[in-house]
């Protein structure tokens, strides 16, 4: 079924959840909505989120941590998410819902440098963003994490959204190392 994440199993990467299907999991996901989306963006959506979308349209994954090669607020070497936003905006944590991009920077002084995607435990107070800065608003963003706590510090946490994907873990992959 896949073409962009080829050997890797999506098949069991959502958890479900009465609260996932509240917050985060829209519609099934067609071309129109993707084509209203990116125009309210102003970003084209990487490939591989489409892709993941199109299986569910966001949720909350199993694995959720992913490696860092700096310390952030959250841990020495890893950052945490909760969920991945819908692409749609019948949800409130959907890419132009409640808790859209707009909402984050306007609200809480996010810089505007993409498209927040994914957030995390902290209630706001770190955030995922795919980053357009370098590839421009059609190229393929870097997947960082920006940490409100620290004056907004943005570290890369993945080259782009499959690696982003692909890069997860359980948390159990880090109770004995911190």
């Amino acid at each position: 079924m896949a073409t962009v994440f080829g050997d890797f199993d999506i098949t069991d990467f959502w958890e479900n959840s009465e609260y996932a299907l509240k917050e985060y999991v829209g519609r099934p996901l067609d071309g129109a909505t993707v084509r209203t989306v990116e125009q309210a963006l102003g970003y084209k959506l990487p490939a591989s989120y489409i892709e993941l979308m199109s299986i569910q349209n966001g949720g909350i994954p199993r694995r959720r941590c992913h490696r860092t090669h700096v310390r952030t607020t959250w841990a020495q070497d890893h950052i945490a998410i909760t969920g991945i936003y819908s692409i749609g905006s019948e949800r409130p944590c959907s890419l132009c819902g409640q808790y859209s991009g707009q909402f984050w920077e306007e609200e809480w002084g996010y810089p505007p440098i993409g498209v927040y995607f994914a957030d995390c435990p902290s209630a706001g107070h770190d955030m995922l963003c795919l980053d357009y800065r370098t590839c421009g608003a059609s190229g393929e963003p870097q997947v960082v994490h920006v940490d409100q706590e620290w004056d907004y510090k943005v570290v890369v946490v993945a080259e782009n959204f499959e690696a982003f994907i692909r890069g997860l873990e359980d948390e159990s992959a880090f109770e004995l190392e911190n």
